[in-house]
């Protein structure tokens, strides 16, 4: 009997749309130190789908859903966001910055615990990363949400 979901799969793997998915495999490789797991080629040789490993146990799928499509950068908006934590979200940060991610956000601490930064991919997908640094209850991020 199949495992499900299959081995290697967590239960929630996020798929995110490229216009160019193997350009994307490639900077994400570099710039974030993700490890390609595949690459499948459509019928025009151009990959159509792809997936990176994410750390040890997370996944990221990619692929191109046909010719009309155009990504965040080109469209205009961002709809969705991946959070990541990793070991040193400072160093990571170093890692990405040289490998020219667009910066939007520098690394900060933030209420809940985690130390984070921002950047976009190329295509514009927005990518959070972060670094868990200090336990809070959650009573204390509705206090500090509430000013």
């Amino acid at each position: 009997m199949a495992n499900n979901p299959p081995a290697g799969f967590p239960r929630v793997t996020p798929y995110l749309f490229y216009e160019e998915p193997g350009a994307a495999v490639d900077w994400l490789v570099e710039a974030f130190g993700f490890k390609e797991r595949f690459r499948m080629p459509g019928p025009d040789g151009k990959v159509n789908h792809a997936e990176v490993e994410v750390e040890r146990d997370s996944v990221v799928m990619m692929g191109h859903p046909g010719p009309d499509y155009q990504g965040p950068k080109k469209h205009g908006h961002v709809h969705v966001l991946v959070y990541i934590y990793v070991d040193d979200v400072d160093g990571h940060f170093a890692r990405a910055k040289g490998a020219g991610a667009t910066v939007l956000q520098e690394p900060a601490d933030q209420g809940y615990g985690d130390r984070t930064y921002l950047v976009a991919d190329p295509e514009g997908h927005q990518w959070n990363f972060a670094q868990h640094v200090r336990d809070v209850r959650p009573e204390e991020m509705i206090q500090q949400s509430a000013g």
